[in-house]
């Protein structure tokens, strides 16, 4: 069975938990490292000079997510940046449960194949504690965004977070999950 035909969360409950209890000699299922949340956020810095950038970040962040962005803003200011305490900074969404395991399905399988010159993420990716952290230059390349409508170009960024100990254990379930890595 392919990950597009089987819901995500059932894959991994029938398949991934024994193969990583078989692989880490883990003894019960709740040792076995879970996904806990994915955090998407967007960077603002330039929203100051252009209210407009702001509004389409949220919108488009909204669409990818499928549930509305928080905004977060500055807590001091810093007058090198120019910015002031109170001011947007930035956007972020955290997603959990099923929105996660479906975001996760189409991230896998639609969204990171429509990367332009992807050649699989790199192992560095994966932290010491086993979570994922991606960046994207365009957010063009996800399937809710069409090419036709764009005003702005803006990046996002994407933490997957797991309860895994160790990178080894965090990035042989991202693998399971369908993560493709890069060879070096």
């Amino acid at each position: 069975m392919s990950i597009s035909e089987i819901n995500l969360n059932n894959l991994y409950s029938r398949e991934i938990v024994p193969k990583l209890k078989q692989e880490f000699g883990y003894t019960n299922n709740l040792a076995v490292p879970r996904l806990v949340k994915v955090v998407l956020n967007v960077g603002l810095s330039q929203s100051s000079k252009d209210a407009k950038l702001q509004e389409v970040a949220v919108k488009t962040l909204t669409r990818i997510a499928g549930q509305k962005p928080v905004t977060t803003k500055a807590r001091k200011s810093i007058s090198n940046f120019k910015i002031r305490q109170g001011m947007v900074v930035g956007a972020m969404v955290t997603l959990r449960g099923k929105r996660m395991y479906d975001f996760i399905g189409k991230l896998v399988n639609i969204t990171l194949p429509r990367v332009r010159d992807f050649r699989g993420l790199p192992t560095k990716s994966v932290d010491a504690k086993g979570n994922l952290s991606i960046g994207f230059h365009e957010h063009m390349v996800f399937p809710e965004i069409r090419s036709d409508e764009l005003e702005n170009i803006h990046g996002l960024e994407m933490a997957i977070v797991t309860t895994a100990a160790t990178q080894k254990e965090g990035k042989r379930l991202f693998e399971l999950l369908g993560f493709p890595f890069s060879k070096n």
